[in-house]
């Protein structure tokens, strides 16, 4: 199994503003004083930026427009709802926010099929939403295809058995932790997984000191490890730029590319950055105004297509 894909499906905005059904637990979030369509303008001028600069090393970037009649702020965000396996699976997530469950639309796949890959089976995991029960997609699951592991932390927006349920379908051994950051002086549980670890194909970017259990830091610690994969530590504060929320990718004659926000970039030390580029090249763009208001960044906006060709 290939760990990383040259080809990603993004989602161009129409409706992004700040969305007040996902701020009561993603705590990313911020409200600024601008007008939503001048907030959606703004997104639209990064998210265009972002996939020229991905398209200009050879990463195979399929745009579909967002649904105007929808009113879906964080439909930029297709990761949490979909994901493509190599062979032919696609799972489909239960998602938090009622609104958010909007962005789930067939034409996706249809227009996957126009670009010549294979769609053989749906898996449906939405019918846990009528029960309260969530798990968004590859931002609360980290899958590491070539160890078959997936990781998860806990929270609101990832159910320990729905993640189980995925691991016995999918064939993945699960690595179950709980990540948490301080907000107004309470350790609450991060809302999403990749926004505090990115899996690599030779290394993991991890915000270790988020895992407050010493026994479930210790595990995940051990997993990478005895997978080969090089520990590069992110403190809190470079978390919340993001810096955990970056995906590996293959551009042009297979070269691997680590992509991230400006931010992100901005946040790593010089000791971080030669320890990544070790391994690829950085990819960074502003995502300034999607990270403020959406709360969310350069990996929730990449939906990873692992399908074969037909």
């Amino acid at each position: 199994m290939q760990q990383i894909t040259n080809t990603i499906l993004m989602i161009r905005p129409i409706n992004f503003r700040m969305n007040e059904q996902t701020a009561v637990n993603n705590y990313f979030q911020e409200t600024i004083d601008v007008k939503n369509a001048e907030i959606n303008a703004k997104a639209q001028e990064e998210f265009d930026a972002f996939v020229a600069k991905l398209r200009q090393v050879g990463i195979n970037v399929i745009v579909e427009q967002d649904d105007v009649l929808a009113d879906t702020p964080d439909s930029i965000f297709p990761n949490n709802w979909v994901s493509f396996h190599e062979n032919g699976d696609v799972a489909i997530y239960p998602m938090f926010a009622e609104n958010r469950r909007k962005e789930r639309r067939e034409e996706i796949f249809v227009r996957l099929e126009n670009e010549g890959f294979k769609i053989e089976n749906i898996i449906d995991y939405t019918s846990a939403e009528d029960e309260g029960i969530f798990l968004e997609g590859t931002g609360s699951l980290l899958l590491d295809r070539a160890n078959g592991k997936a990781y998860c932390a806990l929270s609101p927006r990832a159910d320990e058995e729905l993640f189980i349920e995925f691991c016995e379908d999918f064939d993945y051994f699960p690595v179950v932790f709980t990540a948490n950051q301080t907000v107004d002086g309470k350790r609450l549980p991060i809302y999403h997984t990749n926004v505090m670890m990115c899996l690599a194909e030779n290394f993991a970017v991890i915000c270790l000191d988020t895992i407050d259990d010493k026994k479930e830091r210790k595990n995940v610690i051990q997993h990478l490890k005895s997978d080969g994969k090089e520990i590069i530590e992110i403190t809190e504060s470079q978390m919340h730029q993001f810096a955990g929320n970056m995906l590996q990718l293959k551009g042009a004659n297979n070269t691997p590319y680590l992509i991230m926000s400006k931010a992100a970039h901005d946040s790593l030390t010089a000791s971080q950055i030669s320890k990544i580029e070790k391994h690829c090249e950085i990819i960074s763009s502003s995502l300034e105004t999607i990270e403020t208001c959406g709360g969310g960044s350069a990996r929730c906006m990449m939906a990873e297509v692992f399908l074969p060709r037909a």
